[in-house]
């Protein structure tokens, strides 16, 4: 199973595996509402039997519609019937309502035999889910008719009244679980269209690497033969043409090596070194490199040893963007580069008077292919990877990189790096 499948099936079983939580809780919140609305409705009854035990003017009109006894009354007994059933209807419902219950409901007054006195205008249909509740009239009612009186109330459908009332509830719930489901849909088809992206850049890099590589070895290849047929003394410009060509191989291996490094290839392999030799050497090369240019560049590199886990080849690339940056990013530029060791660290301290960065950036320029407002001044271009790729390879070698700059006055980039104690 690859990942993809997996992840799917992840996804897939978690919605059905959220979705049985949510309907159980539904169940459970729907139990709980019928216990509280039995209480209501058994609060509400004896309020209801309550009213209904003395004579009044509502016991006595349901009496004489029972007994069609319109003594009192100038009307026919079915219009008494009709009477006594809507203003029994309406106590009745005042009574729920009092008591937090405004549910549909129908009635019915009858005797033990289930001989109906009053009843409600409609009825509802048996093959309707009803909750049926009696209750015994004491009192006037049962004592005129001279038999027991019961008054059956029910109410249907209460599973949907009960999700009318959790509205607040369940609708928001379907709302997040809805959004979950789109978030998580939409962030599925963002990480595998990036990671076609990827791919795709993958393929461009490599096949855009080899074709660079071909003009550099040819370049190689003529400076060697023009070397061999020139005299040592005027070999100053061939020695630059050829330094600057293993440059550019050594930044064609490493835009092939941050390809690896993002695809979170093990390209790194740590060995003891000591870097001092490699450090200075870099330094001469680049001081030999700006002897040609108005550029000041001095270094000073304390101590005798630099043992450090490392590996040179990014390291000593990681120094050279450094170096590069400081140079382009300056009218006039003055360089300096510093190392020494400090509570078992290597520092290495490189220093200009270039137009610095804003402090509102400086947190930015670690991150990949971001480049400052600035960074087109004095017609220099770039991509924006050097400061992303020194990051990387310092963090590598589990150190530190600082950048201390001020506008207009100049930048300190600072590495730490841990020494070898074995």
């Amino acid at each position: 199973m690859n990942k993809k499948t997996l992840l799917i099936a992840v996804f897939v079983i978690s919605l059905i595996g959220l979705a049985i939580v949510q309907y159980q809780y539904l169940g459970i919140g729907l139990n709980l509402a019928s216990v509280q609305f039995a209480k209501k409705v058994e609060t509400a009854s004896k309020a209801i039997k309550e009213e209904l035990r003395y004579e009044n003017k509502l016991t006595y009109l349901i009496a004489s519609a029972v007994q069609q006894d319109t003594t009192f009354f100038t009307t026919t007994p079915d219009s008494l019937s009709q009477s006594a059933h809507l203003f029994f209807e309406g106590f009745l419902k005042d009574k729920l309502e009092k008591n937090g219950i405004d549910a549909a409901f129908v009635y019915q007054l009858k005797s033990k035999e289930s001989n109906v006195y009053l009843k409600s205008n409609k009825q509802f249909n048996e093959d309707v889910k009803i909750y049926d509740y009696n209750m015994a009239l004491e009192g006037y009612i049962p004592e005129v008719l001279g038999e027991r009186v019961y008054l059956n109330l029910k109410f249907k459908n209460l599973n949907r009244y009960f999700l009318s009332k959790l509205n607040g509830l369940t609708l928001p719930s379907l709302i997040f679980l809805v959004c979950i489901v789109l978030i998580t849909i939409w962030g599925f088809r963002t990480f595998y269209w990036q990671q076609r992206i990827i791919a795709n850049t993958d393929d461009f890099i490599n096949n855009l690497t080899h074709e660079l590589k071909t003009p550099v070895y040819s370049i190689q290849l003529a400076t060697k033969i023009l070397e061999e047929k020139t005299k040592d003394g005027d070999k100053t410009f061939l020695n630059i043409i050829t330094q600057q060509t293993k440059r550019l191989g050594s930044h064609i291996d490493k835009v092939l090596e941050l390809a690896s490094m993002d695809r979170k290839k093990n390209v790194f392999q740590l060995k003891p070194l000591d870097f001092k030799p490699v450090l200075v050497k870099l330094c001469k090369e680049f001081e030999a490199l700006v002897s040609l240019e108005q550029v000041g560049f001095t270094f000073n590199l304390v101590d005798s040893d630099y043992t450090i886990l490392g590996e040179a080849f990014h390291l000593e690339n990681t120094i050279k963007n450094l170096l590069d940056n400081a140079k382009k990013y300056a009218e006039n530029p003055i360089i300096e580069l510093n190392s020494f060791k400090k509570n078992n660290h290597l520092i290495i301290r490189v220093k200009d008077n270039g137009i610095g960065i804003p402090q509102k950036d400086i947190h930015k320029v670690f991150q990949k292919y971001y480049r400052g407002n600035q960074s087109n001044l004095h017609g220099v271009k770039g991509f924006g990877l050097g400061l992303n790729y020194a990051y990387t390879v310092v963090k590598k070698h589990n150190g530190k990189i600082v950048l201390d700059s001020k506008e207009n006055i100049g930048t300190t980039v600072t590495i730490k790096i841990p020494l070898n104690e074995s």
